[in-house]
């Protein structure tokens, strides 16, 4: 990768370019990759890269559903692989998720270095190499295993296409997303929406999910069946034309 200065007003931005075009020449990130990366940093601009009010408390609510799942996983695809595969091993490991990959422009070459890398980074299984189960889906992201997606209660499925997370929460499953653009039919489908960056928003839901694990079951519960999308969607909206209010006045004379 091309080294960035840390003082670059642009580094974290710059950072997070690099290691998709990394993935993308090792083989485990689609070109298609470069385009969904592009896309977000748009989004994150107007949100003013940070994690706002209701993606941090998405991101609890979704901390919480995965703490009481039964069978939590978490779905990884080439981005997610390029960009935080460290931060989804921790955060499996503290809420007991299951790692599965699971790929749109799937190639058994890409899965297999996309399970290499997850395991260079400690995941000490992950599953998607041997699919033994089929959503309804016309594209290769039916291909998932049984003892995965399949009968996962709960899947965190970070940049996500939005038909898959239509189909899953039609098979009545919790689906957690993180997807910066509110807008989006992935984002108006999930049951849990965090309108975030992904890397922030997984140091989040570690560090959350340190301190949730000590609370009772009672207040987990109360938190999932109190939580509204629909509201922290609009709040996502609402934060994002303050933030450009914001900005329209320090340029005003």
């Amino acid at each position: 990768m091309t080294e960035i200065p840390k003082d670059h007003p642009r580094y974290e931005s710059l950072l997070a370019r690099e290691k998709v075009v990394a993935g993308v020449k090792m083989g485990f990130t689609s070109i298609q990759g470069l385009i969904a990366q592009g896309r977000g940093e748009s989004f994150d601009y107007l949100i003013g890269e940070r994690s706002t009010e209701s993606a941090l408390y998405a991101e609890r609510a979704a901390v919480a559903a995965l703490l009481l799942a039964k069978n939590p996983v978490i779905s990884v695809n080439g981005n997610v692989a390029a960009l935080a595969p460290e931060k989804v091993v921790s955060l499996a490991d503290i809420t007991g998720a299951k790692i599965e990959v699971n790929l749109f422009h799937r190639t058994e070459t890409r899965v297999h270095l996309i399970i290499e890398q997850l395991k260079a980074n400690g995941a000490s299984e992950v599953l998607g190499k041997n699919p033994d189960a089929s959503l309804e889906l016309s594209h290769a992201r039916r291909m998932v295993e049984s003892k995965g997606i399949y009968t996962a209660d709960v899947v965190l499925v970070p940049l996500e296409d939005g038909d898959r997370c239509e189909k899953l929460v039609e098979m009545g499953k919790t689906v957690i997303t993180i997807d910066l653009n509110p807008l989006s039919r992935t984002s108006r489908t999930a049951t849990i929406s965090i309108v975030d960056n992904l890397t922030r928003a997984l140091d989040n839901m570690v560090r959350l999910a340190g301190g949730m694990k000590q609370e009772r079951k009672e207040e987990l519960v109360k938190l999932i069946t109190t939580y509204d999308n629909k509201k922290v969607l609009s709040e996502a909206i609402s934060e994002i034309q303050e933030h450009l209010k914001a900005i329209a006045a320090e340029m005003e004379y």
